[in-house]
């Protein structure tokens, strides 16, 4: 790689570039946001949201703190019109650091508009970057490892070697999620939806994961989001052991919910079992051991960011239907992650 920057100079501002982020793509991308603070302790971090909107304003802001001093949204950055504009993006505003995560040239010469001591951009093999990788085809394929390499060219390496920042949630959810997964029990989490129907494992397969989870003496529980609602008698009937914490409640804080709350009750779970989803990585950011199931997509690409993580591939066991998987293999890597807790 090139050299990184001068430690005796640190970035006091670093500003990151993307167009903007579906709750999706937020998720997936939060490993690089931690990584980003990491890398840059004491600089004020600003996440710009180009052409769009990013949850990292929203519905993800309360999972923000300490990560993200700034987030802007839809500014315009990386429309055709603004090479023409005659004052530089965000009102002239300088950042020692500019890291620009997507790779369309012209977008890329509206980014490098904005003031900047160094700027980092992989598009068009690094030709409008400041700097440049000494091997550019070593560059790995996955977006989350590409951008690491982003950063490795604007900042000390021994970064890399510190502990991530601890993801610091709004105490609210913290407190509701203590509230309605109390200390005590065991509790095994299971994330049967998903998105895109494809990719979700057929619900008798949770539900004999669940209730051997049952018998073993832990508490299965259930994070169905509103599209699974009519899940939730089946799963009362059979799972009779298992909790609902989502739909089961009497906090009177209707308006702690989503996808932060999600995260807050993962820290609560000795482990947990989620589908290719949105929920799987927010079970993961949240610090959950998570068995992953995957079918159509390949894991060394989307895998969530989990501490520890099992992976169970459809494609291993004949194709990309889901229904492939076999009950008795995600059991097995359930117990590998349970391995030591104690019942």
């Amino acid at each position: 790689m090139a050299a990184a920057l001068d430690t005796t100079a640190e970035p006091h501002s670093v500003l990151v570039y993307s167009c903007g982020e579906t709750i999706g793509d937020a998720l997936f991308k939060m490993p690089f946001v931690r990584e980003c603070r990491r890398r840059f302790p004491d600089a004020r971090l600003t996440w710009v949201a180009g052409m769009g909107t990013t949850p990292y304003a929203t519905t993800l802001a309360p999972a923000m703190g300490g990560l993200l001093d700034e987030v802007i949204e839809n500014p315009g950055i990386g429309l055709p019109a603004q090479l023409f504009a005659l004052r530089p993006p965000l009102g002239g505003r300088r950042f020692d650091v500019v890291v620009d995560t997507q790779r369309n040239v012209l977008r890329t010469l509206a980014v490098r508009r904005i003031r900047h001591g160094v700027f980092v951009s992989g598009t068009a093999d690094f030709l409008l970057s400041d700097r440049r990788p000494a091997d550019r085809k070593a560059m790995p394929r996955p977006l989350i490892p590409r951008l690491r390499c982003l950063l490795e060219l604007v900042s000390d390496p021994a970064r890399a070697a510190a502990d991530p920042p601890p993801l610091a949630v709004d105490p609210a959810f913290r407190d509701l999620a203590a509230t309605l997964l109390p200390a005590g029990p065991i509790y095994v989490g299971f994330s049967p939806g998903a998105g895109d129907p494809t990719k979700i494992w057929p619900l008798d397969g949770f539900v004999a994961v669940a209730r051997a989870e049952a018998e073993a003496g832990r508490v299965p529980v259930f994070l169905l989001g509103p599209q699974e609602r009519d899940w939730l008698a089946r799963l009362r009937a059979e799972v009779p052991e298992a909790l609902f914490p989502e739909w089961d409640r009497a906090d009177g804080r209707p308006d702690l919910k989503g996808p932060v709350l999600v995260i807050a009750l993962a820290a609560r779970l000795a482990a947990a079992v989620a589908n290719d989803s949105g929920t799987g990585h927010m079970l993961a950011i949240g610090g959950a051991p998570l068995v992953s199931l995957f079918s159509k997509h390949d894991p060394a690409k989307y895998a969530p960011a989990a501490a520890r993580l099992e992976i169970v591939d459809s494609k291993d066991h004949g194709g990309t239907d889901p229904s492939l998987i076999p009950v008795a293999t995600v059991s097995a890597a359930l117990r590998r992650l349970l391995d030591g807790v104690a019942s």
